[in-house]
């Protein structure tokens, strides 16, 4: 039996697939985005679930910050300081950094857990676990409680976010690959959005709903997610490197390929991981680091570790507190809020329409630059302190959240996904993360250190921090990030075998290209 397996493709056999393999290589590349969504709705309905699914992450990362500029939290979990209810910052940091630290950990655990039983049925035990961690914090009545509510939530957070963004990467077609990466990104504005209004609506209330709705509201995610994961077409990549090959096809037909177009692209996805499996031996976390594949993990995690060490954990957590500090009313914090919120949407949304036009190298570079003097800026009004220049700051955050969506917060999260090998590309998302989650986990804990009015007292000044940390990582955008834009798996994974350098990605013609060049010429 396992002679037959193992025996050799005749060689006759092994051209046939090549070529129908370079076929839908080259109509992937010849179909635009809508055509692609009349053709296969399937794909496109599955990735926007996901990104739906990925709203509880955001949401719950959201919250984890903003509940610290509700006043009535801050009555109930911390202490009476200046006039003011201040929450401990040991306890702020624990808060934070529970969640950050079970995230750092699933996300690892998640790509081996997902690689064994399949990336449907690790959602549905992250979604299982989620309801017990959300029940937890809306009973919580003590610091403890609550920090073992969100400890536990982290877990299910952590990987929802690196399955997800997995199972996008390998159902979207080439052509809405950009469009969708960056919807997931999406996600993690409108769940802030929907805390934002949450929060504007419940805030000011003097009893413990003021805090308790925001985490109620997560049940509405997790049921409406837990109900369709099990219609969810499981990943015909993951079943063909299962060798589950009817399985892969009965997948293919779910997501709308049929009429022989499910064998085509069942072609393709075992050309691709074959040609993978001869470069590589091991699908261990270690393999992500050899050869190769090192140099693609770290393009892949990358501007992820960008977005934590230039300064989105401080505008995303405490913009709406030092809104307050700044002399604003609470009402007055929680609408600008909302701004903020409504500026991050509507910088992912524009996303969607420059990610492959303008591309990812160009966005997350140009982005990261004026990003850049945008913290510089606003370290720089927060020093003078005065009324004028403390609304110049808050309004220079504003700009930071739409021009962070535009650029480098969605397209990292496409370079993280379509980097990586299809072998590993579940592991490298973990991995890149873990990573971020490690940065972001630093932040929650020095954050409160230097913001809070009973610690340094910073303030905005914080940004000076993280201007600087910019310059380091606009440097090596500039030499190390190449482009990926328009190109398939088939495509990418020779250029990185071939080791071809940054700077000439985007006009090398590949291989892959030249025989599908050829066909056409021959076909015409």
């Amino acid at each position: 039996m396992d002679s037959e397996k193992d025996a050799p493709v005749p060689a006759h056999q092994e051209e046939v697939e090549v070529q129908v393999a370079v076929q839908v290589n080259k109509e992937d590349h010849e179909m635009s985005k809508w055509q692609v969504i009349r053709r296969y709705p399937q794909p496109f309905f599955w990735s926007v679930y996901a990104i739906w699914t990925i709203l509880l992450v955001s949401f719950d990362n959201q919250a984890s910050g903003i509940v610290f500029g509700i006043p009535q939290f801050r009555k109930d979990f911390g202490y009476y300081y200046d006039g003011n209810y201040v929450l401990d910052a040991k306890w702020q940091s624990a808060f934070s950094g529970a969640p950050l630290a079970s995230n750092l950990v699933s996300s690892l655990i998640a790509g081996q857990v997902s690689d064994k039983i399949g990336r449907r049925y690790t959602i549905v035990i992250a979604l299982i676990i989620s309801f017990a961690a959300v029940t937890l914090e809306v009973v919580a009545d003590t610091n403890e409680l609550f920090f073992g509510g969100k400890l536990l939530n982290g877990f299910a957070t952590g990987t929802l976010a690196s399955v997800c963004i997995t199972y996008i990467g390998e159902i979207s077609p080439l052509a809405l690959r950009g469009l969708l990466t960056c919807m997931s990104a999406l996600s993690y504005t409108l769940g802030p959005l929907i805390v934002a209004f949450i929060i504007n609506t419940t805030g000011t209330y003097t009893n413990h709903w003021a805090y308790r709705s925001l985490f109620c509201a997560q049940y509405g995610f997790s049921v409406v997610s837990f109900i369709l994961v099990w219609f969810m077409p499981e990943s015909p990549w993951w079943l063909a490197s299962r060798d589950r090959d009817d399985k892969a096809l009965k997948s293919l037909q779910r997501l709308g390929y049929r009429g022989g177009e499910d064998s085509r692209r069942l072609s393709l996805i075992k050309l691709t991981l074959e040609e993978i499996r001869r470069e590589t031996e091991s699908v261990s976390y270690f393999e992500c680091f050899r050869n190769s594949n090192l140099r693609r993990t770290i393009i892949s995690i990358a501007p992820l570790s960008i977005q934590s060490l230039a300064g989105v954990v401080f505008v995303a957590s405490y913009t709406i507190y030092y809104i307050q500090l700044g002399g604003f009313s609470d009402s007055m914090s929680f609408k600008l809020q909302i701004t903020q919120q409504v500026c991050s949407t509507i910088g992912n949304i524009m996303s969607w329409f420059v990610i492959d036009s303008v591309g990812r190298r160009n966005l997350t570079l140009w982005g990261s630059i004026s990003l850049m003097v945008i913290l510089m800026v606003c370290g720089g009004c927060a020093a003078v302190g005065s009324v004028g220049t403390t609304k110049a700051a808050v309004a220079l955050l504003l700009l930071y959240c739409w021009l962070y969506n535009l650029t480098i917060g969605a397209t990292a999260f496409t370079i993280l996904c379509e980097v990586p090998t299809s072998r590993l590309r579940v592991k490298t998302i973990a991995i890149g993360i873990s990573l971020q989650n490690c940065l972001n986990l630093m932040w929650s804990f020095v954050m409160p250190y230097l913001f809070n009015p009973d610690k340094a007292n910073l303030g905005a000044k914080v940004t000076f921090i993280f201007g600087g940390l910019s310059v380091f990582c606009v440097i090596y955008l500039w030499v190390y990030q190449p482009e990926t834009s328009h190109r398939s798996y088939e495509e990418l994974d020779e250029m990185f075998m071939d080791k071809i350098p940054a700077r000439k990605f985007k006009g090398y013609m590949t291989h892959v290209e030249m025989r599908g060049e050829i066909g056409k010429e021959v076909g015409s």
